[in-house]
């Protein structure tokens, strides 16, 4: 027989064993939870305090409730940046979403040759550094008559754009680089759900003489749309985020010009330009209000079109 005592120092030893694995567990992902800590957390939860203040980075901080939210909201200019950034976004993104579905499809059909090498040239400008970006662009884009962009547009008639200083000029170049830039992430994305697909459901299609079109109409797109609502909302709040395209394609006058000045380049500006951190963490919290909107309105919009799609394929 196992006496009492033996009995409380196996549990004693048991619980101890337990402990020291939770303790270990812990520690294991300790790191991750720290980093985070320091510098996503606490950035964040200290810009919403500083929304509330006044505050030029080295005097003493005067609280002034919601004032530095009148003043963001007061300003023509940070309208024109809202405004900016939703057009510059549906410009670069929207066509992507599209258009990236389609190559998607095309790179995975069985008879395309080098399959590969198209897989991997369309990824390419992800991975390219955003200055070598930049300088593509500004030779494409140059205000000069013989630009490449300039010289399309005389082959058609059209006269020569400042595209770094007129209106939709900047806006243009701009979304075509985000457009350049961000088309092969969002394709590679939707091959990997293609390939995701079974290819039963292509060959039945195929023996009841559905073609290429209607495969994807119908199988496609119903079967893409975790994917697409993936897509639509990390486009989504780049689209709103956007910041690096528009600073290094416009350069030194990216802050002096409302051209293509976008929320968070206005947000950029009156923190590390004006010395306002006040004005930019409100800017910021009203930016993550936007951001949450837009993304809620789009995965409802992109739910809809897939249950729209769903059942029409049902009915067919």
């Amino acid at each position: 027989m196992v006496s009492t005592n033996e009995k409380a120092i196996k549990k004693k030893r048991f619980v101890s064993e337990e402990k020291k694995d939770m303790i270990s567990g812990y520690l294991y992902i300790a790191p991750f939870f720290i980093i985070f800590g320091a510098i996503g957390l606490y950035p964040t939860l200290f810009s919403m305090y500083l929304a509330f203040q006044d505050w030029n980075g080295l005097s003493p901080m005067i609280f002034v409730g919601l004032d530095n939210f009148r003043v963001v909201l007061a300003d023509p200019l940070f309208w024109k940046s809202v405004y900016n950034t939703i057009v510059i976004g549906l410009m670069g993104t929207a066509p992507q979403l599209v258009i990236g579905i389609v190559l998607a499809f095309l790179l995975n059909l069985s008879f395309l040759r080098f399959r590969n090498f198209f897989r991997v040239t369309i990824f390419m400008p992800y991975i390219t550094s955003m200055v070598a970006v930049a300088l593509i662009f500004s030779v494409l884009f140059s205000n000069n008559e013989t630009a490449l962009a300039n010289y399309v547009l005389g082959i058609f008639g059209f006269d020569p754009v400042n595209w770094e200083t007129s209106e939709w000029g900047a806006k243009i170049a701009i979304s075509i680089m985000v457009f350049w830039r961000w088309l092969g992430y969002n394709t590679i994305i939707y091959l990997a759900g293609i390939q995701s697909i079974p290819n039963d459901l292509y060959e039945a299609a195929t023996i009841d003489g559905a073609n290429k079109f209607q495969q994807l109409l119908y199988i496609t797109m119903p079967l893409l749309k975790p994917f697409i609502l993936l897509t639509v909302f990390f486009s989504t709040v780049g689209a709103l985020q956007l910041f690096a395209e528009p600073t290094v394609f416009l350069g030194t006058s990216a802050f002096t010009r409302d051209e293509a000045m976008t929320v968070v380049m206005y947000l950029y500006r009156d923190a590390f330009k004006l010395q306002s951190f006040g004005t930019a963490s409100a800017t910021a919290v009203i930016l993550l209000i936007i951001i949450i909107v837009f993304s809620a309105i789009n995965t409802l919009l992109a739910s809809g079109a897939g249950r729209k799609q769903k059942k029409r394929s049902v009915g067919k």
